[in-house]
């Protein structure tokens, strides 16, 4: 049987074609899309019109390359990114743009919420995440106060993955892993808060989605959409996910101990909790994750953004800069480099800049420059490991995805970092081979042939094993130390208002 997996970005569509006889990718298509141009700063939005033009063009050339094969087509699953706001009227046309997860126009409606509530500490205490900008919560209190007539002819409140839910079934849902990412649910119930949904609008409850299990299917696909694609009767649509519940899905991240670092523009590192993790700090988010567990998870706004800023910094390619980071011995001469090129989002520094500290004539060399930002970024996700162990989840294993676990040099100064071996995957369809691998459990389960979710991942998440890297235990000291100089250094700029 065939199951269609669909990673809808910010940047592009992928589909994936998953065959669960060989457990092989055997099909995959990709179609790109820009975001709205000329909005002012921090505004940040798209036509969610463009996610389903490319949904459909890449699922149709998917089943081109299938031939007489779609007919084995069972199911479809939809890995989303997660927070952006998609608004419906009462007939289920797009009333505007959606705002994106990156979009940070809602700085004045997260203190709101902090003053309504005492502080965004109140804030965890009541639903177990802070309200931040990227979230979806603040978004919908900026609509309400800057487009009122947008906000009153609201009739539905979507996800960007249950907005291609709809359209693939009909039904709007909405399931407890990507709703935990709007701010407005309590974690450890999986139920809306009223009281911060109150603060936004009283009559907003009735706008958002019934919540449901991640193990119930959003629904079948529509009739219309199976004679177009001609598809087999009973295609069931699983309910999907946020990017990052289905990417530990498709990294086999779904028991405690493993964890799931991904080294893109950004970076994020989560893994999978029996219980809700709640951190009173906020630099943990508390999200609940789509297997019906939790999925604690730390972000940062710069990994490779930094990496390449160096690289084009010395006109380099990529095998130069990893030559010259090799070279470079570990802890950069005494060099150390606060990376928030971006702001940062753990820890929270949404004004935060970059920092080349401890430059001497000695170390100020480019190698240094190269590996002291390398070395800076990684810190910058061990602080995140280093606060999810206070918390209680320890790792044992660390599964590299993104763009920067292609890097030898960076795989393993991550594991000497980390103190914890890292993998990557046979696999760079994280999110996507989620998506799929829920859409199996969901049509098994759906359908009588149910199995175990862990059973699936074992068959279709494959590790690479040339890739696995073991820390070195004679740097476990200097990288410790090193964190502990980029966190106090951190606080005391911070402090003293300079980040």
């Amino acid at each position: 049987m065939l199951y269609l997996g669909i990673d809808s970005g910010t940047q592009s569509t992928k589909c994936i074609v998953l065959d669960t006889e060989t457990w092989e990718i055997v099909a995959s298509a990709q179609s790109g899309y820009s975001l709205i141009a000329g909005l002012p700063p921090g505004h940040l939005e798209q036509h969610p019109e463009d996610w389903l033009t490319a949904t459909e063009t890449t699922i149709a050339d998917c089943l081109d390359k299938l031939g007489s094969r779609r007919d084995a087509v069972r199911g479809i699953g939809i890995s989303g990114q997660q927070h952006g706001l998609v608004v419906l009227d009462r007939n289920g046309n797009v009333i505007r743009p959606a705002k994106l997860w990156c979009d940070t126009s809602t700085a004045s409606q997260c203190e709101a919420f902090a003053q309504e509530f005492g502080s965004q500490r109140n804030i965890i205490k009541l639903a177990g995440n802070v309200i931040s900008p990227g979230f979806t919560a603040p978004k919908l209190l900026w609509l309400k106060e800057n487009e009122p007539k947008h906000f009153a002819a609201i009739d539905s409140v979507l996800l960007p993955h249950d907005y291609l839910n709809y359209w693939l079934t009909g039904d709007k849902t909405m399931e407890y892993g990507d709703a935990s990412g709007t701010g407005l649910l309590d974690v450890r119930t999986r139920e809306w808060c009223g009281k911060l949904i109150d603060f936004i609008d009283p009559d907003l409850v009735d706008k958002l989605p019934k919540l449901q299990s991640s193990q119930s299917p959003a629904g079948l696909l529509r009739e219309e959409l199976r004679q177009r694609w001609g598809l087999s009767a009973n295609v069931v649509v699983s309910s999907g996910g946020g990017d990052n519940m289905m990417g530990a899905i498709g990294t086999g991240n779904i028991r405690p101990g493993v964890v799931t670092a991904s080294f893109g523009t950004s970076g994020t590192l989560y893994a999978c909790a029996d219980k809700p993790i709640i951190d009173l700090e906020g630099d943990v988010a508390a999200f609940c994750d789509s297997t019906d567990h939790w999925l604690p998870l730390i972000c940062t706004m710069n990994v490779t953004v930094a990496t390449e800023q160096v690289r084009q910094l010395f006109n380099w390619d990529h095998a130069t800069l990893n030559s010259a980071i090799a070279e470079a011995a570990p802890g950069a001469g005494g060099l150390l480099f606060l990376p928030y090129l971006n702001g940062e989002r753990t820890p929270n520094l949404p004004n935060g800049t970059g920092v080349l500290h401890g430059l001497t004539t000695k170390n100020m060399n480019p190698q240094n420059i190269a590996r002291a930002t390398m070395e800076g970024v990684t810190l910058g996700l061990a602080y995140g490991l280093q606060r999810l162990a206070q918390l209680g989840v320890q790792a044992t294993e660390i599964r590299l995805t993104g763009g920067g676990s292609k890097s030898a040099v960076w795989r393993q100064l991550a594991a000497d970092v980390f103190g914890v071996p890292v993998v990557c995957l046979a696999t760079a369809e994280g999110a996507a081979l989620g998506a799929a691998v829920q859409a199996v459990w969901i049509d098994g389960t759906t359908n009588g042939r149910g199995v175990s979710l862990a059973s699936l991942c074992e068959q279709a998440v494959a590790l690479n094993p040339a890739t696995r890297c073991q820390p070195n235990s004679a740097l476990q000291e200097l990288y410790g130390d090193l964190l502990k100089r980029q966190t106090s250094i951190t606080r005391q700029l911070h402090q003293a208002g300079h980040l």
